[in-house]
């Protein structure tokens, strides 16, 4: 990952989809929908965070788990650790920033920054989850032991993503979009192509700017590890 990560040209990538994402979010044309109006424009921010969280956790497990299976024959590789922690670390940045988007959508729509509506709940319920993750490692000082207890609580979490996400909220009513009878961005889509070309954009621009972050974070903490001699 660390050699992905000098690779210039999905920078250069990032920062043109992201200009594009930001000039079209706020200034092209959006389909005039009740209750939403120009609020729609949040798609391109609150969804794309989400999706963004949703690939940084997938690629943080998959270290987790590469560490673990390392560690059944002797000592884990820690660099799947490290990955894996900062891939977490910006993921869980992603998820605060889908929350505080979310808040501020359903203030000028639902009437409420927080309605307790149950897709919040459980979003909040993630958050808290890779919160207690940074926690758990926190409290240890042992590299290898913090490193086994936090894969195994980070590959638990990923795993509770969607029943927490996807299955519980189905259960209850939601004035969430593809809730009960809410459309979703799927109508919103058919209604207006013109959402697409931003919209599309947007998750590969955020989610690309969340590897960029995890990147940085990476070969600095790499560094400071390879000095105390902690990486075979």
């Amino acid at each position: 990952m660390i050699g992905f990560s000098r690779s210039k040209w999905w920078k250069i990538l990032t920062v043109l989809l992201l200009i594009y994402v930001i000039i079209g979010a706020f200034l092209l044309k959006v389909p005039a929908l009740p209750v939403l109006h120009e609020t729609i424009r949040n798609l391109h921010f609150h969804v794309p965070m989400w999706f963004g969280m949703y690939l940084l956790f997938l690629v943080a497990a998959i270290y987790s788990l590469r560490f673990l299976w390392g560690n059944r024959s002797g000592r884990g590789n820690l660099a799947h650790d490290l990955y894996a922690e900062e891939l977490s670390n910006v993921g869980l940045l992603f998820g605060i920033l889908g929350l505080i988007t979310g808040a501020v959508w359903a203030r000028y729509t639902w009437g409420e920054w927080w309605s307790g509506d149950v897709k919040q709940n459980m979003a909040a319920i993630v958050v808290l989850l890779y919160l207690a993750y940074t926690v758990l490692r926190s409290s240890m000082d042992d590299p290898e032991l913090r490193a086994r207890v936090a894969s195994v609580w980070n590959v638990f979490s990923f795993v509770a993503i969607y029943p927490i996400l996807i299955v519980i909220p189905n259960y209850y009513e939601s004035m969430h979009p593809g809730s009960s009878g809410n459309e979703g961005f799927v109508v919103y889509d058919k209604l207006d192509v013109s959402l697409r070309f931003v919209f599309y954009p947007a998750v590969i621009g955020w989610t690309l700017l969340g590897l960029w972050m995890a990147s940085l974070r990476i070969r600095a903490k790499y560094v400071v590890m390879k000095r105390l001699d902690l990486l075979s």
